[in-house]
């Protein structure tokens, strides 16, 4: 039987991002484990309910808040949480047992009906996470209903029968879709939504009742109840939720903010000799891009695919970076970021994202002989995520190279994007990426487009594509799931469902006198270990 203790496959990283040292702060004063640590954050899209979250403001908290049955350490390995273990003998019957006496905050104990009702609730009320649920027999989009592959043996045994073979499932379990709820996260979609907004969950930390203050802050503190491996080692965690990344950085510098995950463009010359040895600058588990809405017919059909190759090719992303990011930037060459096994610089048509153009304006020339081309280019982007100065040097590329009218188009804050993302209502292209949820290729493809995924915004869907994907996965080894992943990634540049831009690095650090900052193999800093 394989057991799934510590490292279900072979999915390490060579980096541990890492960061040091601040004081003062703010919420003035406290030392060590009473020190409430203030760090930055977006206003969660909704409430925090972890199978309805798949953006990274609410996944930020809920990973604090939430134990599954995994956690990623900071090389992005797997360790064992709620889990005791987890054993198969064929990579589709799977048998989890829990450790005994985890209890969420209320006191009430995490057994296996915590998780097999969760992931049926996701399904059932067909959460923004649901899809991550559709290897498991029973899943139905169509007529959604509890998984008849879950089943509960005691309080502290389950069972996952998987659909096909899916070798890196147990890899998979430490993301937040897969947490645990009380009963009390169990009921109607608007019992649910209220649950969400003080929650009671498991992790290292709470939110403190009624601390969530929309659009400005949360307080979370720690869990009397929790008894993991990564205990808070401070007072609790204020996430300040910021309109502008400048805004974010002056109170790091001011010393109003701890701990800082994204300096603005505007710093990327000057922030590492004003942090000192507190900044970073590494690469990270990012992918960034943008996508057209299946809802642009001019992106549609044999006129609309040579559209976005010529798009694609107008984009000068080698300068881009070079002047926008300082370096801060890799120019894309596939779709998952680089610091993830299966990351390919050599596949077969990777040409559409070199910059080309003449190429472009052939590409261009020929989509209009089949259709004529109306309007203009716009990308949506969120106004405080500091996104404005690439956009506008991106639009400017295409604009130069194809003769058109391209412009940015700006949103007040991320979850007003999101929400017209998610709604299907927005008309125009907006900026797509990708922070990994776990540290495998197959996080940077399934989730974003395979037919009906959860994060598929373009709604992209290509049977044949989807076909490689399941083929992956069931794969014995993730050197030879890796050489399928890596067919599928090459079909995608044919397609092209979303505009590859860069890879982002890791831009961060904190303030003077904060101790123990490390940040993790997915960019974001390990706030539970941080302390001043």
């Amino acid at each position: 039987m394989k057991k799934f203790r510590a490292l279900a496959v072979v999915l390490a990283l060579p980096l541990a991002l890492t960061a040091c040292s601040h004081g003062g702060g703010a919420n003035g004063g406290g030392s060590g484990s009473s020190a409430v640590i203030v760090a930055n954050d977006t206003e969660p899209q909704n409430p925090l309910i972890p199978a309805n979250t798949n953006e990274v403001g609410g996944g930020t908290i809920l990973d604090l808040i939430y134990a599954g049955l995994y956690y990623y350490d900071k090389d992005g390995k797997p360790q064992l949480h709620m889990a005791e273990s987890v054993d198969t003998k064929d990579s589709v019957n799977f048998t989890i047992k829990l450790k005994k006496d985890q209890k969420f905050s209320d006191g009430s104990p995490v057994t296996a009906a915590s998780f097999v009702n969760a992931w049926n609730q996701a399904v059932k009320q067909q959460q923004l996470n649901a899809s991550w649920f559709s290897i498991i027999k029973g899943y139905s989009e169509d007529k959604p209903t509890d998984l008849e592959g879950l089943k509960v043996v005691d309080d502290t045994t389950f069972t996952v029968e998987l659909n096909t073979p899916t070798s890196d499932f147990p890899v998979r379990l430490g993301y937040s879709a897969f947490y645990p709820l009380p009963e009390a996260g169990i009921g109607d979609v608007e019992a649910v939504a209220a649950f969400g907004e003080n929650p009671i969950s498991n992790g290292p930390y709470i939110v403190k009742k009624d601390s969530w203050a929309h659009n400005e802050k949360i307080e979370l503190v720690p869990n009397p109840e929790y008894k993991g491996p990564i205990a808070a080692k401070n007072g609790g965690i204020t996430f300040k939720f910021y309109s502008s990344q400048d805004a974010a950085y002056n109170d790091l510098l001011s010393g109003q903010l701890d701990v800082l995950d994204a300096v603005p463009d505007s710093a990327f010359g000057t922030y590492e000799q004003e942090l000192g040895d507190r900044a970073v600058n590494q690469p990270g588990a990012i992918f960034q891009s943008f996508t057209f809405p299946k809802s642009d017919t001019r992106f549609q059909g044999e006129a609309g695919q040579l559209r976005k190759q010529a798009i694609s090719m107008a984009i000068n992303r080698e300068e881009i970076t070079k002047t926008i990011f300082q370096g801060t930037r890799q120019p894309a060459t596939d779709f998952v970021a680089p610091v993830i096994p299966g990351h390919s610089d050599s596949l077969a048509g990777a040409d559409v994202l070199t910059y080309n153009p003449e190429k472009a304006k052939e590409l261009w020339k020929q989509a209009d002989a089949i259709e004529p081309w109306t309007g203009d280019v716009e990308i949506a982007y969120n106004s405080d995520g500091g996104h404005q100065a690439w956009v506008d040097a991106t639009m400017n590329s295409i604009k130069n190279t194809l003769g058109i009218e391209a412009k940015g188009a700006p949103y007040a804050d991320f979850k007003s994007l999101r929400k017209e993302i998610t709604d299907r209502a927005i008309t125009k292209a907006f900026r797509t990426g990708w922070q990994g949820d776990y540290p495998g290729i197959s996080n940077f493809l399934e989730p974003i487009y395979m037919t009906g995924a959860s994060a598929n915004d373009g709604d992209y869907s290509n049977a044949d594509f989807d076909a490689l994907l399941k083929k992956a996965a069931s794969q014995p080894s993730v050197e030879e799931a890796n050489k399928l992943y890596i067919q599928a990634e090459e079909s995608l540049l044919k397609d092209l469902p979303c505009i590859p831009l860069w890879y982002s690095n890791l831009t961060g650090g904190s303030a003077e006198g904060v101790k123990d900052v490390v940040f993790g193999w997915n960019t974001k800093p390990l706030l539970y270990n941080v302390t001043k």
